[in-house]
């Protein structure tokens, strides 16, 4: 398999959108129907951070094994398109602090935009999947992080060169803080 060139944006045919950009400074993010888009900056400090989650409640949202994400500080946050068009979902009897976390669907699609929780002021937790152009997914969105790596699955490897954490952040001041000490 060849690798991404990530010496220029990619835009593959993924999704109904047509128009994600980027910018050296900012991109965009946009769900597979094309309803919503979000922009973003694609460094600090509007990028707070990015990472793997492999919780169970990241597992089940995703239909998948793990998370990949990256948090925008929201004064950085613009909804282009589709606002009005996204569903929000909350709870805490599955998420490890016990603290509310709000998920942003687009209503028509069903793609999970981002997620909001208590824990986490003033933040948004978006999907790296949800990016319009793909060589952010290897370069400035590379994940940086993993938590909760007592929960991945054994046939997973650990995402190479990102702290590993065996649990995940309780909340947010000026930058991340931990449950448990970091993994070996």
């Amino acid at each position: 398999m060849s690798k991404l060139d990530t010496s220029k944006s990619v835009f593959p045919v993924a999704g109904l959108a047509g128009d994600g950009w980027s910018t050296e400074d900012e991109a965009t993010a946009t769900c597979f129907c094309g309803a919503v888009q979000l922009s973003f900056p694609t460094s600090g400090p509007g990028l707070v951070n990015t990472f793997v989650c492999n919780c169970a409640d990241c597992r089940k949202i995703t239909a998948s094994m793990f998370a990949s994400n990256f948090t925008i500080a929201d004064k950085y946050l613009t909804h282009v398109r589709g606002r009005d068009n996204l569903k929000a979902f909350a709870q805490n009897t599955t998420i490890a602090s016990g603290k509310k976390m709000t998920n942003y669907f687009c209503s028509t699609c069903g793609t999970l935009m981002y997620r909001v929780g208590e824990s986490f002021p003033d933040q948004s937790i978006l999907r790296i999947g949800t990016v319009d152009d793909f060589r952010l997914q290897e370069t400035k969105l590379r994940p940086q992080m993993e938590h909760f790596t007592r929960s991945r699955v054994n046939w997973l490897k650990g995402v190479e060169g990102a702290e590993q954490w065996e649990t995940g952040p309780t909340k947010v001041r000026e930058g991340w803080t931990w449950l448990h000490e970091k993994s070996q």
